[in-house]
């Protein structure tokens, strides 16, 4: 399955691919193996019945993340992952939302750096088995 990522965009299978059957909707990731990204993403917030902060994952990047859900989820389309912002780093879950993921930014982390809504934020994203 070729994913031709945009070119703001870092995208990285850290494992081979060659075992895949480019018919599948679905690509099996070894076990160790990570998706690695490299974006610019907004801050915004949600004010929901758990308000947060998030930052939503670009297309072609929740497209290959999705590829890969079901090696990944633990659960109600939940997908580990860690991530980095400036100097900080932590460990989360992707939210499913409107067909794409997004990032839930923790006040801790984000005060930490300094952001505030509407904010561009450089993310270092991975998501591995």
């Amino acid at each position: 399955m070729q994913i031709d990522p945009p070119e703001d965009i870092e995208l990285e299978l850290v494992e081979s691919t060659a075992d895949v059957d480019p018919g599948t909707a679905q690509m099996p990731l070894p076990p160790g193996a990570a998706l690695e990204f490299a974006f610019a993403g907004v801050l915004w917030y949600w004010r929901g019945p758990a308000p947060y902060h998030f930052i939503t994952v670009p297309p072609d990047a929740a497209r290959a993340i999705h590829a890969i859900a079901t090696a990944v989820t633990y659960g109600w389309g939940m997908i580990p992952a860690e991530v980095r912002i400036g100097a900080s780093t932590w460990t989360t879950a992707l939210w499913s939302k409107d067909g794409g993921y997004v990032i839930p930014i923790k006040d801790r982390y984000r005060k930490a750096e300094r952001l505030v809504l509407g904010d561009m934020a450089d993310v270092q994203l991975v998501v591995q088995r």
